[in-house]
């Protein structure tokens, strides 16, 4: 008996007695030792999640300047394809001008009594409504302002009643297409 209790107390005495040797060289980690690796593991997670947060803001940044250079892009090309639309049709529609002309003097100058005159008369105001639906839009002159942005002066005349500067009287119609000038209107202007 005294044999088991020299046992027992040799084992109680001897904390490493009965352990390996790398339980002995490694005590189990006291309390303070584990915080410290929590918290050295948390502060790496919280050091990865800022990086991975800079990143993702950085990759939404490009994103939206992609997206709005894009956008832009879209804008030009849709104001450029317009342009070039418009530009087309002022060209086109610049050589019918003339035909308009002779149409609109033709008109002045018809005889009331024949029935082919009517035949005309619908033919101009068709050609008229035509150019019209694309936009065109006859310059009012007579009686403004000279405008050299609207205007071509051929003549200037004394002119009685009317201030000096003042359109007096329309030689040929000017035109525009839009906000654009395809024709300026050739005019006579007060001195």
């Amino acid at each position: 008996m005294s044999s088991k209790k020299t046992h027992n107390v040799g084992t109680q005495a001897d904390p490493t007695a009965g352990n390996s040797p790398e339980q002995v060289a490694n005590p189990a980690p006291e309390a303070s030792d584990q915080s410290y690796a929590d918290s050295s593991a948390l502060a790496e997670l919280e050091s990865q999640l800022a990086e991975a947060r800079a990143q993702a803001a950085e990759y939404k940044d490009g994103w939206q300047r992609s997206v709005a250079e894009f956008q832009n892009y879209r804008r030009r090309i849709e104001a450029d394809k317009a342009e070039t639309y418009q530009t087309a049709v002022g060209s086109i529609i610049k050589h019918y001008l003339p035909v308009l002309d002779d149409m609109e003097r033709a008109m002045q100058a018809r005889p009331a009594d024949l029935a082919w005159a009517e035949g005309v008369e619908l033919i101009c105001r068709k050609l008229q409504s035509i150019l019209e639906a694309e936009g065109l839009k006859r310059i009012e002159a007579e009686g403004q302002k000279f405008d050299p942005n609207f205007h071509e002066a051929i003549a200037q005349e004394p002119a009685d009643g009317v201030e000096s500067g003042t359109v007096i009287a329309i030689v040929r119609n000017g035109y525009m297409l839009g906000d654009r000038v395809i024709r300026p209107a050739m005019v006579r202007v007060a001195q």
